[in-house]
C-alpha cells in the first residue's frame, strides 16, 4: 500500500470557507477513489487559511480487476433473420473490443439483449489519481468562486502551488495553469519555503518542522483554548470563550500564539455586552471574567506568528482596542443622557421598509397586536409586554447601536433598565430578535417571546401583503427564518393562541398601505408558508414525511396542540400493528370521501339502532357509544396517547365489521345507516390525523 498526499496552495481563504471546503474535499475523495474501486484507508483532510490538503495514508497501488457484464442492442436488433450479426451488433462488439465469439445473449426484465463480459480495471493508481484530483477540486463547495488567470478556472481564492505525491513519485495533476510537483511553502515568516518534500509520508514532519505551522484547525484551536486558558488563571480570571468567533479564529491563523493584552479599568464602566463586542467583532479577540462573571482589564488575543518583540506587538493590538473603547465610551454617554420619549419620537423618521411605513408605525402595530395576543395573560405580562413592544426599536437611533448594529436588541434592554424600565419589560427587547437560525435560543421569558413572536408576524404580513415571498433560495427578509421562530418559540414556551388569528391582526394592524395581494391571498399564502417550515422543521427532527403531512392536514392553527398530537402519532406509528391500523381507518375515511363528500350525499353521524342488522355491526355501535364519554374526556384533557391508544382498541372491532358487514348495501335505508355510523367513527380520526396521507 503506498502514501498519498494532495495539497492546494492558495491565497489566504476566508476562514468561514474552510470547514466546508475540507468536508467537500473529504466526501469528494472518498466518493471518486470508492468508485474507481481503488482500496484505500481512511480519508483525512487538514487546512489553514493558505492550503487546503488531502492524506490518505494508505492506498492501493494497482486499482482493483474485476468481471463486468456489458449489455448491448436488444437481440432482435443485433441478429437478422439469418443468424447474422447487424451493423448495430457488429458496433457494439467494436466499440467493445471483442471478437463475434466473445458476445453472447443475456436474458434480462426487459427481455433478450446482446452480452459481454469484460475484465475492467487493472490500472496503476497512479495513472488514474490525475484525473481524480483535478474532478475533486472543480466540484469542492464554495458560497464565491473568482476567476484570476487566463485559463478562466474558479476557485474562491486563486491558487498558487499543487503537491500531489504518491510514495515518492509526483502524480501530474494539473489545474488551471498549474502543474503538482513536489514543492511546498511553510509559514510567511518563519518557515516560507519552498520547501521539497522527498516523500509524502515526510510531508507532515517537514511541514511543521520546517514550515513552522500547525496544518490540523482543531489541533489550532485547542492551542489557542489552552494557552489562553493558562493565561487567564495567572490573572485570576477565566477567558469568556465565543464557540464561532475560537472556530474562526483558528482558521485564520497557522501558527497560533494567544497573548493577553490590558485595557484602562475606567472602561470597565460600560456594559459588558458593548466591551465584549468590542474586543469581539473588531479585534477577534475575547474577554476575561471573574468568579463573578465581572470583566476584568484583559483581553486574549491571537497572533500568526512569534514576534521579535512581543511588547512592541501588545502595545499595537491595546492601542486598537482602546480606540474602539473609546468610541464606546462616547457614545455611551451621549446615549445616557437621551430620553426614552426622545428616541420614540425619532422612530418616525426611520423608515422599516419601503411602502410599510416608518418604525414609529411599527411599534404603533406591535402594541396593538402585543395587547391582542396577551389578552388572556396577567396584568403584569399584559402590561410589560405592550410596554416592551413600545420600546422593542428604540435603539435603532442610539447611537452605540449606530456603531454595533449587532447589539441592536440587546442595547435597547440596556438602555430601558438604565432609564428605569422594569426588568421583564429590558429582557423582553433583550431577546426579541431570537431566535436567530434554526440552532439559536428562544427567548427565555414569557414576555420576551410573546413580543418576539409578535415582532416577526408583523414582518411575515407585511412582506406576504407586498408579495415579497421567498423563492428557491432568495429570501432577503429572512422570512423563513421568522416563521420558524415563531414556530419554536410557541412550541418551547407553551404558549396557546390561534395563528390564524394573530396573522390576521397582525395584517389589520397595517393602515394606508397599498397591498400587493389582497388579505386573504396573502393570508391563504402564509398559511402554506409556515406548513412548509412546520414540514422542513419536523422531518429535520427525524420524524417521517407521511406522519407529519398526516398531522398537517389535520390543521396547526394551535402550534403547541399541533406539535403534542404530531408526537403522538409519531409514538404510535412505531408500534407494531400501526400498518394495519393505517390500513383500516384509511378504508373508512376512503369510503366516506366516496360516499359523502365525492358522491354530494350529506352524511350526518350517528345511526338508528333499530336499523341494525347484523351482530359486527351492533357491536361496532356499542364500542362507538362506549367509547364517546371517554373520547371527549381525553380530547378536553389533549391526552394525545390515550386518544390514539382508543383507535387500537377499536380498529379489531372495524376490521370484523369490514369484514363481515356489506357496507354499500341494496336497501338504501341500511347503507345510509351503515355510512353514518362510519361518519362518526371518521369524525374521530380526522381530528388526530389524516390517515389518507400515511401512505402503506
Amino acid at each position: 500500500m503506498s502514501a498519498f498526499v494532495f495539497e492546494i496552495g492558495l491565497e489566504e481563504m476566508p476562514a468561514r470557507f474552510l470547514p466546508d471546503l475540507e468536508a467537500g474535499l473529504e466526501d469528494l475523495a472518498r466518493e471518486h477513489l470508492t468508485r474507481e474501486h481503488i482500496d484505500h484507508a481512511d480519508v483525512q483532510v487538514f487546512s489553514t487559511p493558505r492550503r487546503l490538503v488531502l492524506w490518505v495514508a494508505e492506498m492501493a497501488a494497482i486499482q482493483e480487476s474485476r468481471s463486468e457484464l456489458i449489455t448491448g442492442p436488444p437481440k432482435a436488433i443485433a441478429y437478422s433473420e439469418s443468424g447474422e450479426l447487424t451493423k448495430a451488433g457488429q458496433g457494439f462488439a467494436r466499440n467493445q473490443g471483442v471478437n463475434e465469439s466473445d458476445i453472447f445473449i443475456q436474458d434480462t426484465p426487459k427481455g433478450e439483449y446482446l452480452a459481454v463480459q469484460k475484465q475492467v480495471g487493472g490500472q496503476k493508481t497512479e495513472a488514474i489519481l490525475p484525473g481524480i484530483c483535478a474532478q475533486i477540486v472543480g466540484k469542492l463547495p464554495m458560497p464565491k468562486r473568482m476567476r484570476w488567470e487566463s485559463s478562466g478556472f474558479l476557485f474562491a481564492r486563486p491558487i498558487r502551488w499543487l503537491l500531489a505525491l504518491l510514495d515518492d513519485t509526483v502524480i501530474p495533476v494539473h489545474i488551471a495553469s498549474l502543474n503538482a510537483g513536489r514543492q511546498t511553502w511553510g509559514h510567511r515568516v518563519h518557515g516560507p519555503g519552498p520547501l521539497e518534500v522527498p516523500r509524502a509520508e515526510e510531508y507532515f514532519d517537514l511541514i511543521r518542522n520546517q514550515g513552522s505551522l500547525i496544518l490540523n484547525r482543531h489541533e489550532r484551536r485547542q492551542m489557542i483554548q489552552e494557552t489562553g486558558d493558562a493565561l487567564a488563571r495567572d490573572e485570576g480570571g477565566s477567558v469568556v470563550w465565543n464557540d464561532s468567533l475560537l472556530a474562526e479564529v483558528a482558521s485564520l491563523v497557522e501558527l497560533p500564539m494567544p497573548i493577553l493584552g490590558r485595557f484602562d479599568s475606567q472602561y470597565l464602566e460600560l456594559p459588558k455586552e458593548v466591551l465584549l463586542t468590542s474586543m469581539e467583532s473588531h479585534q477577534k479577540s475575547f474577554g476575561l471574567q471573574d468568579a463573578q462573571g465581572n470583566l476584568l482589564p484583559f483581553f486574549l488575543c491571537t497572533l500568526n506568528l512569534k514576534p521579535k518583540d512581543l511588547e512592541l506587538v501588545r502595545k499595537g493590538w491595546e492601542r486598537v482596542l482602546k480606540a474602539r473603547l473609546e468610541d464606546a465610551a462616547f457614545f455611551w454617554k451621549v446615549d445616557s443622557k437621551a430620553t426614552l420619549e426622545q428616541w420614540l419620537a425619532e422612530l418616525d423618521k426611520v423608515v422599516f421598509l419601503g411602502p410599510l411605513g416608518s418604525m414609529g408605525d411599527r411599534v404603533r402595530r406591535l402594541q396593538q397586536v402585543s395587547a391582542y395576543l396577551t389578552e388572556g395573560e396577567s396584568r403584569d405580562v399584559h402590561a410589560h409586554t405592550v410596554r416592551a413592544a413600545a420600546l422593542a426599536k428604540v435603539d435603532l437611533v442610539s447611537e452605540m447601536v449606530g456603531e454595533f448594529d449587532n447589539l441592536q436588541g440587546i442595547m435597547g434592554g440596556i438602555y430601558a433598565r438604565q432609564k428605569g424600565d422594569p426588568d421583564p419589560v429590558a429582557q423582553a427587547i433583550a431577546e426579541h430578535y431570537l431566535p436567530t437560525g434554526p440552532e439559536s435560543e428562544v427567548p427565555a421569558s414569557l414576555v420576551g417571546a410573546y413580543l418576539s413572536i409578535v415582532d416577526k408576524a408583523d414582518a411575515l404580513a407585511g412582506c406576504f401583503g407586498l408579495n415579497m415571498i421567498p423563492t428557491g433560495t432568495q429570501d432577503p427578509y429572512a422570512l423563513r427564518r421568522q416563521a420558524l421562530g415563531i414556530v419554536r418559540t410557541a412550541w418551547e414556551h407553551r404558549l396557546r393562541f390561534s395563528l390564524d388569528s394573530l396573522l390576521d391582526r397582525a395584517f389589520d394592524a397595517y393602515q394606508g398601505v397599498a397591498w400587493k395581494l389582497d388579505k386573504e391571498a396573502a393570508l391563504s399564502a402564509l398559511r402554506e408558508f409556515f406548513a412548509h417550515r412546520i414540514r422542513a422543521l419536523c422531518t429535520g427532527q427525524g420524524i417521517g414525511t407521511r406522519v407529519v403531512d398526516a398531522a398537517l392536514n389535520v390543521g396547526f392553527d394551535d402550534l403547541w396542540a399541533f406539535e403534542q398530537r404530531l408526537q403522538a402519532l409519531e409514538r404510535f406509528s412505531r408500534e407494531s400493528d400501526f400498518d394495519q391500523a393505517v390500513l383500516t381507518f384509511k378504508r373508512a375515511d376512503n369510503i366516506i370521501r366516496k360516499q359523502g363528500d365525492q358522491a354530494g350525499v350529506d352524511l350526518r353521524a350517528g345511526y338508528r339502532e333499530d336499523l341494525l342488522a347484523e351482530p359486527q355491526e351492533k357491536a361496532l355501535a356499542r364500542a362507538l357509544t362506549d367509547m364517546q364519554p371517554r373520547w371527549e374526556q381525553l380530547w378536553a384533557e389533549e391526552d394525545f396517547d390515550q386518544l390514539f391508544a382508543l383507535l387500537r382498541e377499536l380498529r379489531p372491532v372495524v376490521d370484523d365489521f369490514f369484514d363481515h358487514v356489506m357496507v354499500m348495501a341494496d336497501d338504501h335505508s341500511l347503507r345510509q345507516n351503515r355510512l353514518n355510523m362510519l361518519q362518526s367513527l371518521v369524525d374521530r380520526l380526522s381530528v388526530l390525523a389524516d390517515f389518507s396521507a400515511l401512505q402503506i
